[in-house]
């Protein structure tokens, strides 16, 4: 289903989307797992991909990318949705926790998602064999 709903066509040839898909697999299992409601399991979704973009599409360094984490989970600034805004969407404690689980999930590994991002690669050729 997720694969669907990321629209990743080409999982089985592409380690980016197989990299993507398991990104975004693991945050949801961490989160049902946390009992997150349906909104805050939303609002969580929602954090993964903005962290996400931030890197992807605006290029944004860690340091920036932590700002925007912090702005975004404290309902400072506008990030685009009403989920991310909303200061109260989470408990103190959750809110630790997310924070926690973004940086050993993502930003200890900020320098391999900058490669997979932004450095050109040469497609391997794979054959049926």
């Amino acid at each position: 289903k997720m694969e669907e709903f990321l629209n990743l066509t080409q999982l089985k040839t592409s380690l980016k989307e197989a990299i993507l898909l398991d990104y975004y697999i693991a945050g949801f299992w961490w989160a049902k797992e946390m009992n997150f409601s349906l909104i805050q399991l939303s609002g969580f979704m929602d954090l993964l991909n903005f962290t996400l973009e931030n890197l992807s599409k605006k290029r944004m360094t860690l340091g920036d990318n932590l700002k925007e984490l912090q702005g975004a989970m404290s309902g400072i600034r506008d990030t685009g949705s009403e989920e991310r805004g909303d200061p109260n969407l989470f408990s103190v404690e959750q809110a630790k926790a997310i924070i926690d689980y973004l940086v050993i999930s993502f930003f200890k590994h900020y320098k391999a998602y900058e490669y997979l991002f932004h450095r050109r690669r040469e497609e391997p050729v794979i054959s049926n064999e």
